[in-house]
């Protein structure tokens, strides 16, 4: 029936379904023969789902399926009847039209709502019917100014999307699409056709030209800028784009980044995304000042991400005049300074206490593990899991541990949760379970070690750290062994098919198949074997060969150019966002499994060390490593 749903083949899921009758899995094949007609369905047959299956993850699912398509027709009577029954309410969309409905109905949307919309849409990445409506109608209600029409525009220009620049335009000025098809095709031809601002429009649509300029040519965005249009805008809209330049800058990992960021005469002109960027420049030049007053300007909600506490502190601790300003800066570190994650190690080592073996909680109870054992969602869950149904069976776990109430299970049901996932050998479902866990820390959940004999056979008989393959195995793959990634990466350690014939091919590996990959010793032999050799390629750097991992050796040969520097202002300066994250989860692993394998205190921070040049006389070990 799954095959059949992804065929779009109506009829064969039709058939089908009468077989599925009492199966433990009956909701998802329903599920699976209604969504797939849903938009030729009658009311009638939505409701006799919602009650045959009533309070299971696929009702609700199925009703936001119905209150999407109910927003999409502007059916607002199916949409009212349905909404105040849907539980999981994780939808942006779905809550966009409710917004969107009850200012149609003449309600007047709270600054919670309008706050709600702007951040929804603003976060869209792909064009959504809902958030667009919603924005459109508080427009013309007068709960949403022009102003944050043009600034949905600037951030989907700046990201690359002229579709979603287009739109959010028309909701202001729906004559400015040529104009935005022109700047598109080439922001310099349409500068250079131009001698002044003119109006309000004219000069937003500078604007959003020079941003487009800038993500692709900041050094001429920056010259543009400073030689004609900045007399000609407004300080704001000077500082934004004078921050949009100097973002670019630093994703190039130019040092002259921190001078265009130097024009930005107020911070608060700037978002949470350019003014982190501000500060990872600053960092690069150990601009201190500059740090501590980014940082400073960002919203609240930024401000406790551990990662800008932690450099705040550090800037603190930096600029210290006296005992009571350490104090202060330590204070600040303190805050967040535990083994949870990458900066609170940090901020717990600067407090001169290293990462130890995290303590275990009470043990769960008979009861406990009988609630978890018996819990009719969970068990379906690991049964579609079980049966090769991943998606369908993480979804459902997802819904059942966060979702169906408000604020999702209690932490002892949580904790029965993932041991139930543990032992059923389910990892990623034991470790993101453990994961939601605030008040205490299961280490043997949160870091378990499949496979132990054979990962720490192979990593010591190369030389390798175990604690390092652990630490990159938990983040590649959560020790899925069928994993398979969107780019087409396999198995434990997520290794390449190209990669894995290099690597096969180097280490004398005769008569290698592709399938191979997906065998448990053949990927622990193949992903060891390539990443010892990314670290013997950049001499014992754990962060380069990391990065080098996830987003192959020639980028961070590159990313190191530039000033030495401590190995966590490197890490966190990386320019894509998602190896970024990946090294800095990699060597927190790490630290953490090492605590667990020996059972002493770890420091991250001589995991990171310091990243700089090669120096200039240093060979390539391996010139075609992939």
């Amino acid at each position: 029936m799954r095959e059949a749903l992804r065929r779009g083949d109506k009829a064969r899921l039709a058939s089908l379904l009468p077989l599925a009758r009492g199966h433990a899995l009956e909701p998802w094949a329903a599920y699976w023969a209604l969504k797939s007609r849903l938009e030729d369905a009658s009311s009638q047959e939505v409701q006799d789902f919602l009650s045959r299956y009533a309070g299971t993850y696929q009702e609700d699912r199925l009703r936001n399926d119905w209150l999407l398509l109910s927003g999409k027709r502007r059916d607002w009577t199916a949409f009212a009847a349905e909404y105040p029954r849907f539980r999981m309410r994780d939808d942006r969309e779905v809550r966009c039209y409710a917004i969107a409905l009850d200012t149609l109905q003449g309600a007047q949307a709270s600054r919670e709502a309008v706050d709600e919309v702007r951040r929804a849409w603003f976060a869209q990445r792909e064009q959504d019917d809902g958030c667009l409506l919603a924005a459109g109608v508080l427009h013309q209600a007068g709960r949403l100014p022009y102003t944050d029409l043009w600034m949905k525009a600037r951030l989907a220009m700046e990201a690359g999307r002229p579709g979603l620049a287009r739109a959010a335009v028309e909701l202001d000025a729906p004559d400015a699409a040529p104009a935005l098809a022109q700047i598109q095709a080439s922001p310099i031809r349409y500068l250079t056709g131009r001698a002044a601002v003119g109006t309000r429009k004219g000069q937003e649509l500078i604007v959003l030209t020079l941003i487009r300029l800038a993500t692709q040519d900041p050094d001429q965005a920056a010259t543009q800028l400073e030689s004609k249009w900045s007399v000609q805008l407004a300080p704001e809209e000077r500082h934004w784009l004078w921050a949009v330049i100097g973002k670019q800058a630093a994703l190039k990992l130019q040092d002259g980044a921190t001078a265009h960021f130097a024009k930005v005469a107020r911070d608060q002109d700037l978002n949470d995304d350019l003014l982190a960027w501000k500060t990872r420049a600053a960092l690069r030049q150990g601009q201190w000042r500059t740090v501590r007053s980014a940082i400073g300007a960002m919203g609240d909600e930024a401000r406790r991400d551990p990662a800008w506490v932690y450099w705040l502190g550090r800037a603190q601790l930096a600029l210290a005049q006296g005992d009571t300003d350490r104090e202060r800066a330590r204070q600040v570190l303190d805050t967040i300074a535990g083994g949870r994650g990458f900066y609170e190690k940090l901020a717990a080592e600067e407090l001169g206490r290293p990462a130890a073996a995290l303590s275990a909680p009470l043990p769960l109870t008979p009861e406990e593990r009988e609630a978890a054992r018996r819990h009719p969602g969970l068990a379906r869950a690991l049964q579609a899991i079980a049966l090769g149904l991943r998606g369908e069976g993480v979804r459902e776990w997802n819904y059942w541990t966060s979702l169906h109430e408000p604020g999702g299970m209690g932490e002892r049901q949580l904790y029965a949760a993932a041991d139930l996932a543990c032992q059923r050998q389910v990892w990623d479902r034991c470790i993101n379970t453990s994961e939601r866990i605030q008040g205490f820390s299961d280490a043997a959940q949160r870091f378990p070690m499949p496979h132990q004999g054979a990962v720490v056979r192979q990593a010591q008989a190369i030389g390798l750290d175990p604690a390092y393959v652990y630490g990159l195995i938990r983040q590649e793959s959560r020790f899925v062994m069928d994993a398979r990634s969107h780019v087409g990466a396999s198995g434990l350690m997520q290794v390449m098919p190209a990669t894995a014939r290099w690597t096969a091919r180097r280490i004398g590996l005769e008569g290698f198949a592709p399938a191979q990959i997906n065998e448990l010793d053949t990927n622990i032999l193949i992903g060891t074997n390539y990443l010892k050799l990314a670290l013997d390629e950049f001499r014992g750097s754990m962060p380069l060969a990391a990065a080098a991992y996830n987003a192959g050796p020639g980028r961070p040969r590159a990313w190191r150019n530039g000033p030495e520097l401590e190995g966590a202002i490197w890490a966190e300066s990386v320019p894509f966002g998602e190896t970024r994250d990946y090294v800095k989860k990699v060597l927190s692993n790490t630290t953490d499994y090492a605590a667990l394998l020996t059972g002493q205190p770890q420091s991250l921070k001589s995991r990171l060390g310091r990243v700089g040049p090669a120096p200039a006389d240093e060979p390539v070990l391996v010139r075609d490593l992939p």
